[in-house]
């Protein structure tokens, strides 16, 4: 079992939350194909060296589109994150983007109560 996220850990990842949403919004919903990406959550390891990204995008049918453009921006996102955050973190985190599917579970537990 993983043990809890110290307070310093949840400061940053809240920071990089906050940071990554905006860089992503910045791109525009045109280059993710006209789906809206949102960060959900991030994740940090203990020693700052790996963040895991979660993206909630909508709609969900885009998702795996969306998820490769992630994974090809990586490098520039990560660039751009370092350059907000050059003068909090000595080290800028390698990001892993992972899909939230909390929101189409959710959906699905909806139809589901419907019938």
């Amino acid at each position: 079992m993983d043990k809890p996220a110290s307070t310093r850990q949840l400061k940053v990842a809240r920071e990089l939350q906050r940071y990554l949403a905006e860089i992503i919004r910045s791109k525009g919903m045109a280059v993710f194909g006209g789906a809206m990406v949102t960060v959900s959550e991030v994740r940090i390891s203990p020693d700052l060296s790996i963040a895991k990204v979660y993206t909630s995008i909508f709609p969900s049918d885009k998702a795996e589109k969306v998820m490769q453009i992630l994974e090809e921006e990586k490098k520039a996102i990560r660039g751009e994150l370092g350059r907000q955050v050059a003068s909090q973190l000595r080290i800028v985190p390698e990001l892993d983007f992972y899909l939230d599917s909390t929101l189409d579970y959710a959906e699905h537990i909806d139809e589901l109560l419907k019938k």
